[in-house]
């Protein structure tokens, strides 16, 4: 979370603050389960302490001013959720279930 800018907005609603808008990964897992690979989605330090930031609004706690997010109490560099090969993502209108086919 280094490098700022300043905020950048489309149609008025904030994006970030980065110089870098790398976009969330979506793609199959490497698992080898005989039931499917899974579904992998990587995510930058950034989105990882937004969706920390969306939970905290979400459970009716709102920061007001400058705040720091940490995981592990250090800052985050990169995350991942993995999708068991029995669940299903849908991104960008795109469907990808855990067995490993597009739908």
């Amino acid at each position: 979370m280094a490098a700022f800018a300043k905020p950048l907005l489309c149609a008025g609603r904030f994006i970030s603050t980065k110089f870098n808008l790398k976009t969330m990964n979506v793609s199959f897992g490497k698992g080898k389960t005989e039931y499917g690979p899974g579904v992998q989605i990587d995510l930058t330090g950034d989105e990882v302490a937004m969706a920390i930031y969306t939970y905290l609004t979400a459970h009716n706690i709102h920061i007001v001013g400058a705040a720091t997010i940490t995981v592990n109490g250090e800052l985050c560099e990169y995350g991942g959720v993995y999708v068991d090969p029995s669940g299903r993502v849908v991104a960008n209108g795109e469907g990808f279930n855990g067995k490993g086919h597009k739908e």
